[in-house]
């Protein structure tokens, strides 16, 4: 690692630490003697979602987690249950391994999540998500149920 202060390309690692989501190295430059912190973090590439008008955008937990949220509003469901819940989207979707994801498959995902938390949760996003036109296919949803 190349020292931030001199560019000298010998440094030291002083000391190491477990950080939330990275490891964090104390490290002290050989020539200079300056002292500087490194972290080092997993790349993890998730894929891009296609929308139903054929445009690109990058993943975003956030907007799925809104998302969830709301067909989750006022339900008995904690949040850590729902962070498990975009966990295990997320890791699916690194275990399918595409560079890309069509919202469909987005979609299916966190009813299928939804399903496992809340029933009430999972009828309202299923009702937006697959567009019901008519009481029929409410019923035909809780049915499956």
């Amino acid at each position: 690692m190349r020292c931030v202060y001199c560019a000298h390309a010998d440094t030291q690692v002083v000391e190491t630490r477990e950080a939330d989501d990275a490891v964090r190295r104390r490290r002290r430059c050989q020539k200079c003697e300056r002292r500087f912190t490194t972290y080092e973090r997993a790349e993890i590439t998730l894929p891009a979602v296609v929308k139903k008008d054929g445009s690109r955008v990058e993943f975003d937990r956030a907007k799925l987690r809104a998302s969830m949220q709301l067909a989750l509003r006022k339900r008995p469901v904690g949040t850590e249950q729902v962070e498990a819940a975009l966990e295990r989207i997320q890791e699916q979707l690194l275990q399918d391994g595409q560079r890309e994801v069509p919202t469909a498959r987005l979609g299916e995902l966190v009813m299928r999540e939804l399903q496992k938390l809340d029933k009430v949760a999972y009828v309202r996003f299923a009702s937006v998500y697959r567009s019901f036109e008519d009481v029929d296919e409410f019923r035909q949803i809780i049915k499956d149920i």
